[in-house]
């Protein structure tokens, strides 16, 4: 009798491990399948890194972690939520909504370094864990925030760059995450001599950079500075090489401190230099003298009778001083900024062609730089314009571009002819591989005799000006002066206005191109009082930069 109960224990114990194994390995492998036997661990790829054209780092990554609660395992709330609020500076409520007993993971902080990490591991809490990543490290701080951009989080909580580069080259610095997988037991314990399964992450790639670091800190240094001699709102320059479009320097004012991105709101993540739609004014006057060269329906030497002011339909237009002086060239018209001889140069050159010409210097187009948050601008049809929409615009007003439009259009008119594409990044390199980007010529706009002569012209417009600058002595500097009224409802105001200049050197084959923008200067409205001392300020320094000779 004992032989057969003792029989039956074993029997029905044999039964039970028998229909437990039938019902890990079949019925429960039907519900959830082979995660009942593996686990996947995300290996977490290292974003591509960035340098300028001299290597210098950029944008690097740095050692971090995030610390997470497992709810399930906290043991003591309030003295976990009086800890941690002190040390990661959070309010206690906001702690306390983390704590959600029916999740077993809730990630709370990230980016914190190896000595917060130490500090909180120290206070020894239960439920209180950190999980290894990497955050964005700045070696020039914000020197070039807005070119830049910076890595947030999308909606699920992983990284995402946002503006400027992070944003636009987010796919080539990301890479591909790698995995861990590694067989188990029944109880989610590791099998230590099971199967194991790993794909290493693929890096992302790095970026080099056009952008020199020692001309960047050179035009914020001084756009920082002109923005506070001249009482201006806001600034950009933008620095290029006028035969590539590679761009050199590029800063706007203000900006943000780009560790700090989430204590700023999206305005000042906006770049300036490529979204703002402004009118440009008279450095727009090149542009509408070159086509009229180029189609020669004018020359340097052709006159006009500069003797009053213009009517167009019921418009009276007038230079910007009101005076007048009778005959005068074509060089003098850029030299003294008429808007009374623009118009007459407009007119030589017709409705037709001043409409052509400012499609193929890209007006209404995206330029294609590679940086996120590009705006576009819009070019009304042409049987929309009126009579007097032709005749501002040979001075720049009444029409809407972005700064990177107008430098773009001016180098063409000083590089030979060719509209190019402007970019940023030369270089993007890979573990096995280094993609170099190639300037691209989009078209030509004018013959290289037409550039030639606008150059001269241009040269002859800085020597002659009326106002007086504090020039680099023995070198020929080409460039324009703007001032556009700032509309208001339909309403120019004619205390608002963004002075600018933009201008090259040396003058025989510039080495550099530069706008420079400032918005409602409040020392005077004038770009030749304003923008182009600051012009001067920065030529001085890149030319003592690159060791350029004084032209014979």
């Amino acid at each position: 009798m004992k032989i057969k109960i003792l029989f039956s224990v074993f029997l029905l114990f044999y039964i039970a491990i028998i229909v437990r194994l039938v019902y890990i390995q079949v019925i429960s492998r039907d519900f959830v399948g082979s995660d009942l036997y593996l686990k996947t661990k995300r290996l977490t790829s290292e974003r591509g890194k960035i340098f300028d054209s001299s290597l210098n780092p950029l944008v690097l990554n740095q050692n971090s972690y995030l610390l997470y609660l497992e709810p399930k395992k906290i043991t003591d709330k309030l003295k976990l939520i009086k800890f941690l609020s002190e040390k990661l500076k959070m309010e206690e409520a906001s702690l306390s909504s983390y704590i959600d007993e029916k999740k077993v993971y809730q990630a709370v902080a990230g980016g914190l370094d190896e000595t917060k990490k130490k500090e909180i591991e120290a206070l020894k809490l239960e439920g209180v864990n950190f999980e290894y990543q990497m955050k964005r490290y700045y070696p020039e701080a914000s020197l070039s925030a807005h070119l830049l951009g910076f890595v947030g989080k999308n909606e699920k909580g992983e990284d995402l760059g946002y503006f400027g580069l992070e944003g636009y080259y987010d796919k080539d610095l990301v890479g591909l995450p790698g995995f861990l997988e590694s067989e188990r037991d029944a109880s989610g314990k590791p099998i230590f001599i099971g199967a194991q399964k790993k794909v290493d992450p693929e890096n992302g790639r790095d970026l080099v950079l056009t952008i020199d670091k020692s001309i960047q800190e050179i035009a914020k240094r001084k756009l920082k500075e002109g923005i506070e001699n001249y009482k201006a709102r806001q600034g950009c320059v933008i620095i290029a090489d006028p035969y590539t479009m590679a761009i050199l320097a590029l800063t706007c004012l203000p900006d943000y401190d780009i560790d700090k991105y989430f204590d700023f709101s999206e305005n000042y993540f906006k770049n300036s230099a490529i979204s703002d739609v402004v009118e440009p004014g008279s450095i727009f006057k090149p542009l509408i003298m070159a086509a009229a060269i180029n189609e020669k329906k004018i020359s340097p030497n052709s006159e006009m009778n500069e003797d009053g002011a213009v009517r167009v339909g019921e418009y009276s237009i007038k230079t910007w001083n009101d005076k007048y002086e009778g005959r005068v060239s074509m060089t003098r018209i850029l030299e003294k900024s008429s808007n009374v001889g623009m118009v007459w140069v407009g007119e030589k050159l017709g409705q037709d062609e001043l409409y052509s010409y400012m499609q193929k210097y890209g007006f209404g187009e995206l330029t294609g730089i590679d940086l996120q948050g590009e705006s576009p601008t819009y070019l009304k049809p042409k049987n929309n314009w009126y009579k007097i929409d032709f005749a501002t615009a040979t001075f720049g007003q009444g029409i809407g571009i972005t700064p990177i439009q107008m430098i773009r259009a001016f180098a063409a008119v000083i590089n030979g002819g060719n509209l190019m594409k402007p970019y940023i990044v030369e270089k993007i390199k890979s573990a096995d591989k280094i993609d170099i980007v190639k300037p691209k010529v989009e078209r030509k706009v004018v013959s290289g005799l037409t550039s030639e002569i606008i150059k001269k012209m241009l040269v002859s417009t800085v020597e002659n000006a009326e106002a007086k600058w504090d020039r680099p002595k023995g070198y020929k500097i080409g460039g324009k002066t703007g001032t556009a009224q700032i509309p208001i409802a339909g309403i120019y105001d004619p205390s608002k206005t963004i002075a600018s200049f933009i201008g090259f050197a040396p003058a025989l084959r510039p080495k550099f191109l530069t706008l420079v923008i400032l918005k409602e200067p409040g020392t005077s409205p004038w770009g030749s009082e304003t923008a182009a001392p600051l012009f001067f300020e920065i030529a001085k320094e890149l030319i003592v930069y690159y060791n350029i000779v004084p032209e014979q």
